[in-house]
């Protein structure tokens, strides 16, 4: 049987968290069945609704955050108006939404689309754990692959990466979260940036024309040894360990 306090005591745990709490944690930290802390999540998010309480039970990134609804939104920002936050320079966004559409994906597929190094902005996001590597792609030179991150669906307050917005949405995703890149977005979107909906959705198809046209022709020899040193100097530009100490 689960403790008589539990949804008080659940509900502290939500409270003190800035993180998604799995249920896997919650069950753990409450010592009770999964399947009555799930319960008990359902039936505080039930008392919340039907008191038009300040804030609402979410589901983000496979956890459970305790957020303020939508309505007072306003008030929240003017108390925390002022206060910093770490922002996204707009060639961060540009990556970042790449590499969310395109996951996994190569440093060249990035590069390609964005028509820049994007070398720095990718150490900058791993940094900041927003993407990860999530391997090697099996094309001559195995060249990193690369993924979004649980803090990424924090980030953008998504429960999981089927919620990623459609192109002509992330414009006002964006804007929504990172309001002084506003500008910016809109002078891409008239010089064809890489976060303009229309021209995003042909710098893509453009992107995979030109990687099936790769995977089409076999490299030379001498490229392909090229091509596997790049990636070997990609991987020590990341990971200063593997640099040569030469």
């Amino acid at each position: 049987m689960p403790p008589s306090n539990l949804l008080a005591a659940l509900e502290a745990l939500l409270f003190s968290s800035d993180e998604p709490l799995s249920l896997t944690l919650l069950s753990e930290a409450l010592e009770t069945e999964p399947a009555f802390v799930a319960e008990a999540l359902r039936e505080l998010d039930a008392q919340y609704r039907a008191r038009g309480a300040g804030v609402e039970l979410r589901e983000i990134a496979g956890g459970h955050l305790l957020v303020t609804r939508q309505e007072h939104a306003e008030s929240v920002g003017r108390l925390l108006r002022g206060r910093k936050r770490v922002r996204l320079s707009r060639a961060a966004l540009e990556t970042m939404a790449i590499v969310a559409y395109k996951q996994p994906v190569t440093k060249v597929e990035i590069e390609a689309i964005r028509g820049v190094d994007s070398g720095a902005v990718l150490t900058t996001l791993l940094e900041r754990n927003l993407i990860t590597i999530r391997g090697r792609s099996k094309v001559v030179g195995r060249p990193l692959l690369y993924g979004t991150t649980p803090e990424f669906l924090d980030y953008f307050g998504l429960k999981d990466l089927t919620e990623l917005p459609r192109p002509e949405e992330l414009r006002a995703l964006v804007a929504a979260r990172e309001p002084e890149q506003l500008d910016m977005i809109e002078l891409g979107a008239s010089e064809g940036g890489a976060l303009a909906p229309a021209s995003e959705a042909g710098a893509i198809e453009g992107a995979e024309a030109r990687a099936e046209s790769d995977d089409a022709t076999e490299p030379a020899p001498e490229e392909a040894a090229d091509e596997a040193i790049a990636g070997e100097a990609e991987l020590a530009e990341l990971d200063p360990a593997r640099r040569d100490p030469t």
